[in-house]
């Protein structure tokens, strides 16, 4: 399944892991690699150090290509970047920020660079400050999302007419079908996050993987929009935030409402009621907490099933 990404970035098949928080640690990333995918090391949730220890843990559990996600809001990224180079990473998605800050850097470096966008608009300003490819995250997404609420469906053939640099899908895409979906659409490939989270390998709780399993339609919603937008599952503290919203609170209501390591409380220490539990709505569609080498292979064979069957029709 050969294409520019594969291309791109030395893999199997176009599939790629979201650098997820609390999620992606190295046992994900190598995982996903070693299934021929492209794994990704989530920094946003680390301190240097620590990202340091799981980019060296990555390296002795996979001989294959893995990457390394940093949000640009990170404190801390001067010493994020220094360590990614340092550690000889040759692969870094960027989010959350403006892709000329570090993009020249890194590429420098010898380093291919991603940024992810919700938008025509920042995919157009991703390309011009010289990445090598984007991620268009589409409105279903879990966690930190685009305020434009913009479908994965109808974003992937807006950015795929206006750029000439390769596009991966990402937002509502956890199966064969999802992804066939978003290459017809013109996607070179698919960037999965929510049904990697629910993996034996995911450094996510197991409360957190339970609650993904059993999440339904409906289950999630975008909010605190005023802040960053972030996709969460209904629990007491989404409850709490819509409380608050009825009293018309301001800026600082809302950040004291968040306080300090609420997505850590919720996803990586599993405290269901007080924590953030970012996840995807196609949580919806993922029943089973499995190892990640069945999840891919999974999504493989049911990509080749249905695109052999629509070669028949």
């Amino acid at each position: 399944m050969q294409n520019k990404i594969t291309n791109l970035f030395n893999i199997q098949y176009p599939v790629i892991q979201g650098g997820m928080i609390w999620v992606s640690g190295y046992k994900l990333a190598s995982a996903v690699s070693n299934a021929g995918g492209l794994g990704l090391i989530g920094a946003g949730s680390m301190y240097p150090d620590v990202l340091r220890e799981h980019i060296q843990k990555c390296k002795k559990a996979t001989n294959k290509p893995f990457g390394v996600n940093v949000p640009m809001l990170y404190p801390e990224i001067e010493k994020i970047m220094d360590i990614i180079v340092e550690e000889g990473v040759k692969i870094v998605f960027t989010s959350a920020g403006n892709p000329k800050t570090w993009t020249s850097f890194l590429k420098e470096k010898g380093i291919i660079v991603v940024h992810v966008v919700s938008s025509v608009k920042f995919a157009l300003k991703a390309e011009s400050a010289g990445v090598d490819a984007v991620v268009c995250e589409g409105f279903e997404a879990g966690g930190h999302n685009g305020r434009e609420e913009t479908t994965t469906f109808t974003l992937i053939p807006m950015v795929k007419e206006q750029l000439k640099i390769p596009v991966i899908a990402a937002g509502g895409v956890g199966s064969g079908r999802g992804m066939l979906a978003a290459m017809v659409l013109g996607a070179d490939g698919v960037q999965i996050g929510s049904r990697f989270a629910a993996t034996e390998e995911s450094s996510a709780h197991k409360n957190f993987k339970d609650t993904i399993v059993n999440v339904k339609d409906g289950g999630t919603h975008l909010t605190l929009k005023e802040l960053a937008p972030v996709r969460l599952v209904k629990n007491k503290f989404y409850n709490d935030v819509q409380e608050l919203y009825q009293q018309k609170p301001t800026l600082e209501d809302l950040k004291k409402l968040l306080g300090r390591a609420r997505a850590k409380k919720g996803m990586f220490e599993g405290d269901l009621d007080n924590g953030e539990l970012e996840i995807g709505q196609i949580a919806g569609l993922i029943h089973q907490i499995k190892p990640v080498k069945e999840v891919f292979k999974e999504i493989i064979e049911e990509f080749n099933d249905v695109k052999a069957f629509i070669h028949r029709l």
